[in-house]
């Protein structure tokens, strides 16, 4: 077998022609036609019995070629690719030249690779000093939080709806005359002034006394997700139950001592603002790393290969998949909701996924520049710390390759990441 390589016109792209013996050929297509004889009914021959040469002179030699050559081809591809150091990030395009019993196998493959990354400054870089203090405002903010959650709820008889209020009300929908599905419901708990319904329904029921019954005209808005429904003028039936107001506790020492392990408000807030004090310091940290990688990745000039992207935005799809099954929902259905085809999903991501390749690709060559490699205490310290989280034995998961490259991919990944914040100068 032999392989010529030629780089063609456009940037971190190889063709690659290949050329396979006849007798690996030959080879391959009895395998396949041992593989495949159980499907062809000849005459004369119990079915899967008939000898090769007679299943060729009935459908033809090439009925075996496509088969043969995705039998031969794809673990030679590989083979050659890691023995010529060769890393491709696309699919192959494949063109056969030649195909056929008793001839050499030659076809070209046209792949991207992935480029080589001359990296600019990543030492010394200057980035400004981020950080966050906490307010009384926001400790306010999650006392109110804290208060909300523990509201009684109260019934209210001798007034008509306020904002705020939590109503109960049966309520039936008419476009052009006529109900449409999804506009009844009976009982339904509505709090007016959360905009969960249509603008201008809410403040229609504002006034409404109890067991009233009222007719509200409202318009569907122009982007509203229903096709049906979209921009059309519609009346609303609405017969009103109830009405309930939420009533929040005192925020005091009783306070404190009913909802926390403190007996007082000071002893609580000090509480809270340590705990938001963390949170502050993590988001810092988090907008730091990114600030820092930012500049690195600016300092780079970097042609990436569109295989790459497109493979990224493959994985963001798969990750949004995953995220809308937890909701019961499919990826179509929330195209179709949020009014997008998906050509123009990839192409609003392609942005993102070429930031988040570039990011990888610069922190990899970092890695390699510096020759930065987790230590084994700090791999048998990731190790414990995820086989806990996944209820496993740390020895089980040592044994899987594929784990262990993401915990030494992510360790390094880490690290090069604190090594460009301890160089950087932050301002």
């Amino acid at each position: 077998m032999s392989i010529k390589f030629e780089k063609t016109e456009n940037n971190n792209e190889l063709k690659l022609e290949f050329t396979i013996e006849a007798q690996k050929f030959d080879e391959a297509m009895k395998k396949v036609y041992g593989k495949t004889a159980k499907y062809f009914n000849i005459p004369g021959f119990r079915k899967g019995k008939a000898p090769m040469a007679m299943v060729e002179k009935q459908y033809g030699t090439e009925i075996f070629y496509e088969d043969t050559f995705n039998e031969l081809v794809p673990e030679i591809y590989e083979k050659e690719l890691k023995e010529n150091n060769i890393e491709a990030v696309s699919r192959p395009d494949i063109d056969v030249k030649q195909i056929g019993k008793g001839q050499d196998l030659i076809f070209t493959a046209i792949v991207q690779t992935k480029p080589e990354v001359k990296l600019g400054k990543y030492k010394g870089i200057q980035i400004k000093k981020i950080e966050y203090n906490v307010s009384d405002k926001e400790i306010d903010h999650e006392l109110g939080h804290m208060a909300e959650r523990n509201a009684r709820v109260v019934t209210i008889e001798d007034r008509p709806v306020e904002n705020g209020d939590i109503t109960v009300i049966d309520f039936e929908g008419f476009v052009d005359g006529k109900a449409f599905d999804g506009g009844k419901g009976e009982n339904h708990e509505l709090t007016i002034g959360s905009n969960t319904f249509i603008p201008g329904f809410e403040e229609q029921i504002i006034g409404m006394k109890l067991e009233e019954e009222k007719e509200i005209n409202v318009k569907f808005p122009d982007e509203y997700f229903s096709e049906e429904l979209k921009g059309k003028d519609a009346v609303f039936k609405i017969k009103l139950h109830e009405i309930k107001k939420k009533e929040l506790p005192e925020i005091n020492d009783d306070f404190a001592k009913d909802t926390s392990e403190f007996d007082t408000l000071e002893e609580l807030k000090n509480s809270i603002k340590e705990k938001l004090e963390e949170e502050n310091k993590k988001r810092a940290k988090y907008e730091t790393e990114d600030e820092a990688i930012k500049a690195v990745c600016d300092d780079v000039k970097l042609d990436i290969p569109s295989g790459m992207i497109e493979t990224e935005i493959d994985n963001m799809l798969r990750d949004v998949e995953t995220r809308l099954s937890y909701q019961g929902m499919k990826l179509d259905q929330y195209l179709t909701m949020i009014g997008k085809t998906m050509e123009e999903f990839r192409k609003e991501n392609e942005e993102q996924a070429k930031n988040s390749v570039k990011t990888r690709l610069v922190l990899e060559a970092i890695v390699k520049e510096e020759k930065i490699e987790p230590s084994e205490e700090d791999i048998n310290s990731k190790i414990e710390e995820m086989a806990g989280a996944y209820g496993k034995k740390s020895e089980e998961l040592k044994q899987n390759e594929g784990f262990m490259k993401y915990i030494k991919d992510s360790l390094k990944n880490e690290k090069v990441i604190e090594f460009i914040i301890e160089n950087a100068k932050i301002k």
